[in-house]
């Protein structure tokens, strides 16, 4: 099976590892950053892959909002994301990318009903972000460098959209630093003296997104080759930044 495969999900019980994987995700960065965040941030998140298992709805507004989050943001995720890449991963994952997000924006509806000022989230496409008067990215080319771009901007607008739905203090002044420096950072060839500490300390935390390429890819049997590039790709950067 390929990645492919998860464009076929559609009940709510069949996105439950994908959002636990979130939770996961979420939980983690949150803790290796220390950002203020609720004392039961993990009961939460649990709760919520535990309403998707069952196909309920009944629970608090604490545990259906970052469920909701999760779901719209990665309903939101792919077509920006996909923009980064060269125009010919863009066009071959385009289809497969917008059935997706439509099934992920489905489950998210029925959750979403009692909740008030559900936000989706928008993430940044190349023209949106500047470097010295030309788009992000200008003068970076091959499918890895443009594939760690599009993470290192993206994976901060997931994280602190979902984060902060369930709870968690993320200082708006980092994310939108650590935003500014990364776009600056891979196209100037990862140079080292243009990453603050704490930008750095953030990235390598939220680049442990390999964790949940692997995890998706062993909840659902996908054996796929694809994502074995993402989590190598995803593992390797990781490792640059916390060295």
């Amino acid at each position: 099976m390929t990645v492919l495969a998860l464009a076929t999900l559609t009940d709510p019980p069949e996105f439950a590892d994908w959002t636990r994987l979130g939770g996961e995700y979420v939980a983690d960065v949150t803790r290796a950053m220390g950002f203020d965040a609720p004392s039961d941030l993990d009961n939460r998140l649990e709760r919520g892959v535990a309403l998707l298992r069952t196909g309920r709805r009944d629970a608090p507004e604490r545990v259906t909002r970052p469920l909701v989050a999760t779901l719209l943001a990665d309903a939101a995720f792919p077509g920006p994301f996909c923009e980064w890449t060269p125009l010919w991963y863009e066009l071959a994952l385009a289809g497969p990318c917008a059935l997706a997000s439509w099934r992920l924006r489905r489950v998210a509806t029925r959750y979403a009903a009692e909740l008030d000022g559900v936000d989706v989230p928008r993430f940044p496409r190349p023209h949106d972000l500047f470097v010295d008067g030309t788009p992000a990215t200008h003068g970076v080319s091959g499918f890895s460098d443009r594939f760690l771009l599009a993470d290192a901007v993206l994976h901060v607008g997931w994280y602190t959209h979902v984060a902060r739905e369930a709870g968690v203090a993320v200082p708006a002044e980092l994310t939108e630093r650590t935003r500014r420096e990364s776009v600056r950072y891979y196209r100037e060839g990862r140079d080292p003296a243009t990453l603050s500490p704490d930008v750095r300390q953030f990235q390598a935390a939220l680049f442990a997104d390999d964790a949940w390429v692997r995890g998706l890819d062993e909840a659902y049997g996908l054996n796929s080759a694809l994502l074995g590039v993402w989590e190598r790709l995803l593992r390797a950067e990781r490792e640059r930044l916390e060295r």
